[in-house]
């Protein structure tokens, strides 16, 4: 506890918090790599497998096992390290970081200390400024270094599904000795307001290079990326640091916006009732908005790093090196700028792409075949309302960019409207088939038929004379409200092109 009874106080308010406090941040985000083996060993990697099936002596920890570094984990690590402008290491070494935790079978986990791969870096992130005008703020990287990741535990029973009142807890090492690349910033000073913000868009644009590099999926949702929140508040204009606070696993960028804005609310009323920060590490709960007190931060030399004497050193030469950054992605806010003039986006429009984190998303579902507008329309509208509606990131919906398109061909050929375009997106989340098969599942087209149309529209009249009276008087507009009833008696399902030409014949 942080000298606060945290089920009791009331947070201050965002505002207040600001009066008092400058904010300081820090943000270490751990990638996993999509290498085809672990870290250390040959064991493969992929998500969703039985548990404790792809494990050896050399990722549990067995007596004996010599571990042996994956090349590809290091190229990929070089790649990251150019990409956010860091200079990289002529040499640098494994270290053991020695804890005990159960998902941990060695009893150490393999990382870099004093000597990361890749260091002093920076990266320009993209936010909407006052004015509304595009705003760019720098965040300067510290270092990103290489490291193995650890099991997965499970706590079975309790209310909260961590250790705390739980009946039993099982272990999966499936996970344990994965490639990880940590990405760690410098402090974060001066975005006062816009820290929550920031902290968002860094980790977001962080994402989208970390996809164009093709070296992770980056999925939040299942772990392969995830943000740890460090924050701390000084007294304002003072430049300080306060203590801070670790937010563990953070894993959507809508929770890294909220946990900022929360730690800040916490710190100001922790500090404001004469009280100090605990130096700790906290848990986010999604469903809450809050954060809750884990253990106490040890500091880095509590974890008795020395250097790993299993693994020879890492030297990568100043050809490969230069090799490697032949083969970087588009920097993240050049590609926005093209892909906005190709794509012929407004500043605001193009803001709210890149907000959504809807950016890829647009892009491969116009590569998919479909028009930027109405890529846009599905995923800005749609998409983002079903994501609120269940509190997830819109490309953790599991519709695809491909699907997305697909409906819209639907669309484009006549067979859907917007409103049956829906139901099809009903179906795809309900794990119903392809569009197709959805439409012919459920019965989705649209009518053309004359016949069919026909009956409809001759019920509609005879249903409405007066407004039959004034479409016969000449105006034409009144055919909104029998076009109306007919799209109702036909479910949404009738070609309203079609059914207009039919009133007006009948009523010439």
């Amino acid at each position: 506890m942080s000298g606060l009874d945290e089920r009791s106080t009331e947070l201050v308010s965002f505002e207040e918090a600001l009066e008092k406090y400058d904010p300081a941040m820090g943000l270490e985000v751990h990638v996993e790599l999509n290498t085809l083996t672990k870290m250390f060993c040959g064991c493969p990697t992929e998500f969703g497998a039985e548990p404790n099936t792809q494990v050896c002596p050399t990722c549990l920890g067995l007596p004996g096992a010599m571990p042996a570094v994956n090349r590809k984990a290091v190229e990929s690590a070089i790649r990251i390290g150019l990409a956010l402008n860091c200079d990289i290491a002529e040499w640098c070494r494994f270290a053991r970081k020695n804890y005990f935790y159960p998902d941990m079978p060695k009893n150490f986990q393999t990382s870099q200390y004093d000597e990361p791969i890749a260091f002093d870096g920076f990266m320009d992130v993209t936010i909407e400024g006052a004015d509304g005008e595009p705003e760019t703020f720098r965040v300067e990287i510290e270092r990103a270094h290489m490291e193995e990741d650890t099991g997965k535990t499970l706590h079975v029973g309790g209310a909260t599904g961590r250790i705390h009142g739980a009946d039993y807890s099982l272990v999966d090492y499936n996970r344990a000795g994965i490639p990880l690349i940590e990405i760690v910033t410098r402090p974060i000073m001066g975005a006062r307001d816009r820290a929550p913000e920031i902290a968002k868009a860094y980790v977001a644009q962080l994402r989208q290079l970390i996809v164009a590099l093709g070296v992770s999926d980056a999925r939040m949702d299942q772990g392969s990326i995830r943000a740890d929140v460090n924050l701390s508040l000084a007294p304002k204009g003072t430049g300080g640091l306060g203590t801070r606070t670790e937010t563990k696993n953070v894993n959507s960028l809508r929770s890294v916006e909220r946990a900022v804005r929360y730690e800040m609310r916490r710190h100001a009323a922790v500090l404001e009732s004469g009280s100090s920060i605990l130096q700790e590490t906290r848990h986010w709960h999604e469903d809450t908005g809050v954060t809750t007190s884990g253990r106490e931060k040890s500091d880095a030399e509590d974890y008795r790093y020395f250097p790993e004497p299993d693994l020879v050193p890492v030297a990568p030469s100043r050809e490969w090196v230069e090799e490697l950054r032949g083969t970087l992605p588009e920097n993240p806010t050049q590609k926005r700028a093209r892909l906005q003039a190709e794509w012929g986006f407004s500043d605001l429009e193009m803001r709210d792409t890149v907000g959504a984190g809807a950016l890829l998303l647009i892009e491969e579902t116009i590569a998919a075949g479909t028009t930027p507008q109405a890529a846009r329309k599905w995923w800005l509208g749609e998409m983002a309302r079903r994501a609120n509606e269940t509190g997830t990131e819109i490309d953790a919906l599991g519709v695809t960019p491909t699907q997305v398109a697909q409906v819209q061909k639907l669309v484009d050929a006549g067979t859907l409207n917007d409103k049956l375009a829906r139901q099809v997106f009903d179906g795809l989340l309900a794990g119903e088939g392809t569009p197709e098969e959805i439409v012919a599942a459920r019965g989705l087209a649209i009518v053309s038929d004359d016949g069919a149309l026909g009956a409809a529209v001759d019920n509609a009249i005879a249903a409405n004379p007066d407004v039959a009276d004034k479409i016969r008087d000449g105006k034409v507009a009144a055919a909104g409200a029998l076009i109306g009833a007919v799209m109702k008696e036909m479910r949404g399902q009738a070609d309203a092109g079609r059914v207009r030409e039919l009133i007006l014949e009948k009523l010439a």
